[in-house]
Order: structure tokens, then sequence, then C-alpha cells
């Protein structure tokens, strides 16, 4: 069932909390998605079987949560998640970050490590902000971009992304991969090779720049960016049980 929290931020999001044994596990969606996502779901699914504590919420702007996508930002959508995390589970936390959700949970990771178990990302996307929509921009759309505010983006999902000038440059106070980024406990990043929207390199990147004694990298030929055909699916289990297991 669906329930509203209010963040301290006075933020109303939704969110879905199954009870179960700890550590619980929780998924982080990506840019413009919501927790009605084949992932979320089946993860939801693999928790109920295994009889595991799990959550999936909706940030502000997305999905069935209050506000508009437009007026938000990677902090606001950090601290919706802290937020919902520190609320309504139980100790440390599995997180599993699909694409800007990858990068939301490497923020818990380095503000809030205490309440970190374990972390499985999918197609993650660091500071995609700066090194994708801003790195990719020209001159005039930069201009553009800086002088009116906001700009529309095609995308490969539907209607295009409206990026704003204030998710650009709010986004420059949460990078994660220009300073130290210590994940001291059991991580697996996954990543597609034929993804179009996060590149392998950038999965390299954050492999060889992230610090931790238990981190690993799997590279699936062929898979795209939504990672959901049912071996990708089975892929996610494989590492929330490796992570698990090492627990």
């Amino acid at each position: 069932m669906t329930e509203y929290f209010e963040t301290q931020e006075g933020r109303r999001i939704a969110y879905n909390l199954t009870p179960g044994k700890g550590p619980g596990v929780v998924f982080l969606g990506g840019f413009k998605s919501d927790m009605e996502g084949t992932k979320a779901l089946a993860l939801e699914d693999w928790a109920k079987r295994e009889g595991r504590a799990f959550l999936r919420f909706d940030y502000s702007g997305h999905g069935v949560s209050d506000g508009a996508f437009e007026d938000g930002a990677i902090g606001d959508w950090f601290e919706d998640a802290r937020d919902v995390i520190m609320a309504k589970t139980e100790g440390p936390q599995i997180l599993v970050g699909s694409s800007m959700g990858g990068w939301i949970s490497l923020l818990m990771s380095r503000e809030h490590p205490e309440k970190v178990a374990g972390l499985v990302t999918i197609a993650a996307a660091p500071d995609f902000t700066e090194d994708g929509y801003w790195a990719s921009f020209d001159k005039e759309t930069r201009h553009k971009l800086e002088s009116e505010g906001s700009i529309a983006v095609p995308s490969d999902y539907g209607e295009p992304y409206i990026i704003t000038r204030r998710l650009i440059n709010e986004g420059r106070e949460r990078l994660v991969l220009r300073s130290p980024l210590a994940l001291p406990f059991p991580t697996r990043f996954l990543q597609g090779t034929a993804d179009e929207a996060v590149s392998t390199e950038t999965a390299i990147r954050l492999l060889e720049h992230a610090e931790g004694a238990d981190m690993r990298l799997t590279l699936v030929k062929g898979a795209d960016h939504r990672f959901s055909d049912p071996d990708c699916l089975a892929l996610i289990e494989t590492a929330l049980a490796e992570v698990l297991a090492r627990l």
C-alpha cells in the first residue's frame, strides 16, 4: 500500500514499505522514473520471497509524490531519499541505485555511511548533470539555458526532459567523482555495454575512483540502460545475494 511521508524540508513523497528481516533493501530510481518500474517491482517480489524488508519511493516531482519535476534538483532528491530512509528503515540498509539513483546512493554512502550495509548500482550515473548534460551542450545551448532558465532535451523515454539552470548549478554542489569517495562495504556495480545513456567508461571511472576493499564491476554485453530483461533482473538478484553473503 502506498503511503505518504513529509520530509524535513516539507516535501510530501510517496513510498511503499514491505516489512521483513534486516538488513533491508532500498531501491532508488532514476531521473524522471518512479517506484512502479520493472526493477523496483521485481526487487519487491524478491524481497517478499526472501522475507526481507524492502523500501521503494518516489522522489518529489516523480511518480505520485507531490511537486513538479522541473522544480527539483539532485540535492532535493537526495534529501528525499535520506529522509525517508532515516525515518522508515531500521539499521543499515543495502541500497540499490538505478541510473540517477546510483548517484544518490553514492551521496547517501558519503554522507551517512553508518546507514549503508552494502551497495548495488545499475547503470549508475554519478555527476551526469555536469559530465552528461552540461558537457554535451554547445555554447549557444549553454547561453540559452543560463539566460532563459531551462531548455528541452530529447528523451528516449517519451516527452523531452526539461533541464533547468538550477538542476545544473545545484548539481555542481553534489558531485562525487571530484573528491575522495569511500565505499567501506560490499559494493557491486552493474553496467550494460549497449547503454546509450551511461557509458561503460563512466562505470570504469567510478570503479577506479571509489575506494573500498570489496568492489566489483560487472559488464553485461548487449544490455541497455533499462537493464530490465529477465537475465538482467537475475543479475541484480545475484549481486544482492553476493552483498548479503559478505555481511
